[in-house]
């Protein structure tokens, strides 16, 4: 698997596998400034003369300058950035779940834009984008040479305007064309399923400004007919979001008070811990929690995650894995385990720092490891998952420094009970990505999930 030099997001806006803090404080008063590194500021003075006075071309100052600013971020970690004024847009209007575009989350490798992931029930999830696959061409324009900027600006347009997308995908012998619509996309957060009498299906694609209230909305929703006898929490493929919206969904199963997680950096802001309480997961007067249905504090619950389950999910998974709220079954998550906080710049343009390190109430650190899932179950029946691009995979990432508590162990051989093998269409093989059914039968997860709910023995992995 080839390390990606850059990562970030396509044609969104949206956050993907990123946990912002949207404080927008600046930091520069917080502590005495150092001295100025005179020599090395020379140095820059000079290259800088070099290139306006010997470049081929003429190049302006404001493009130098925003190079060297983007240089500086990029090279410190894969989430730290420079935003221009379209990409701090795009960030402000993603959080609220509107953006225009595909809706792919990509990163650059080896010179072609590598996609991670189509986001749900967008243009490039409809017309059959894949992860992992390699974008060397863009309408006419072949990609290579272009930075990742270059090719959001392309993929960018007005909605109902199209744009090819030539794919090298693995497996495939030929090149794949595929044209896409652009379009204004509203992403639903959070769906919800009676799966069967009893029982409860919840998932939550993102973390935005209103994902918690829309919890308790569905929540809400599934208790109408009657109690729950368990509930699933589906949080796979969730590249996260905003801090306090995973702080109240926490809040939505976790009795109150109850520390969720806590972050630690150099600056006195960095340095917090946050519980299940209004003043760190509300933004607005109303509390939302007042709605909650009493019974979910007490429902059963299995969360299920994989290794696309980043950031905001993680925190959620790590916070009701140790205080034994919920059973986190599935496979180990991206492992994303830092504080991105958004600095506003002169121009509407900003930066996107790393700023602290989080931790679940127990104290562990999950950066560069993820969340271990307490029952270890593949993505189909035969023992396979997905290959996925991990935290650790990503070029400059940065390590997990500390890990003050022994990594929970995950139960990888379940017990086994004598059962007839499942029929195909029961669970042999992984839901198809583009088979959009909610609460698939196909999804085996799913069903192992169901069955742990209902008190049953999770079948062994084939070998």
């Amino acid at each position: 698997m080839g390390k990606f030099k850059q990562v970030g997001l396509v044609c969104t806006g949206i956050l993907g596998g990123i946990l912002i803090s949207l404080q927008f404080s600046a930091i520069a008063e917080k502590e005495p400034r150092p001295n100025l590194p005179i020599e090395e500021l020379r140095t820059f003075a000079e290259v800088f003369n070099a290139i306006k006075q010997g470049y081929v071309e003429p190049i302006d100052d404001k493009k130098l300058i925003t190079h060297a600013i983007s240089g500086m971020l990029s090279n410190l970690d894969p989430h730290s950035t420079y935003l221009d004024a379209d990409a701090y847009k795009d960030l402000q209007v993603g959080t609220q779940g509107e953006f225009g575009g595909l809706g792919i989350e990509v990163g650059m490798e080896d010179g072609l834009v590598k996609v991670v992931s189509p986001i749900e029930d967008t243009p490039a999830d409809r017309g059959g984008v894949k992860p992992g696959d390699l974008i060397f061409k863009l309408d006419d324009s072949l990609v290579k040479g272009m930075t990742l900027s270059d090719a959001v600006k392309r993929m960018r347009g007005k909605p109902k305007t199209q744009i090819k997308l030539s794919i090298i995908r693995k497996g495939e012998a030929k090149p794949i064309e595929i044209t896409l619509t652009r379009e204004v996309i509203k992403v639903q957060s959070v769906k919800s399923k009676l799966v069967e009498e009893g029982y409860g299906y919840l998932r939550i694609t993102s973390f935005q400004e209103n994902t918690a209230a829309s919890v308790v909305k569905h929540l809400n929703d599934l208790y109408k007919p009657g109690s729950l006898k368990g509930l699933v929490l589906d949080l796979r493929n969730d590249p996260g979001g905003l801090l306090h919206s995973a702080i109240g969904v926490s809040a939505s199963f976790l009795p109150a008070k109850t520390l969720v997680t806590s972050t630690d950096g150099r600056t006195p802001d960095a340095k917090h811990q946050f519980y299940a309480l209004p003043q760190d997961y509300m933004r607005g007067k109303d509390d939302f929690l007042k709605n909650l249905p009493a019974e979910a504090l007490k429902v059963p619950l299995v969360v299920l995650i994989n290794g696309g389950s980043a950031s905001a999910s993680e925190i959620v998974a790590g916070a009701l894995q140790d205080h034994k709220r919920a059973v986190i079954l599935g496979t180990t998550s991206f492992g994303k385990g830092s504080v991105q906080t958004v600095l506003p710049l002169p121009g509407n343009t900003a930066i996107k720092l790393t700023t602290a390190r989080y931790f679940t109430p127990s104290g562990r650190s999950i950066q560069a490891k993820g969340i271990v899932p307490d029952i270890v179950v593949e993505e189909s029946a035969n023992g396979s998952s997905a290959m996925r691009l991990r935290e650790a995979d990503l070029e400059k990432h940065l390590e997990n420094s500390t890990d003050p508590v022994p990594p929970v162990k995950p139960q990888s051989k379940a017990p086994v009970k004598a059962k007839a093998s499942p029929a195909k269409d029961e669970g042999d093989e992984p839901a198809d990505p583009q088979d959009r059914e909610l609460a698939s039968k196909k999804d085996y997860q799913l069903s192992q999930a169901l069955n742990l709910l209902k008190g049953l023995q999770i079948m062994q992995n084939k070998p």
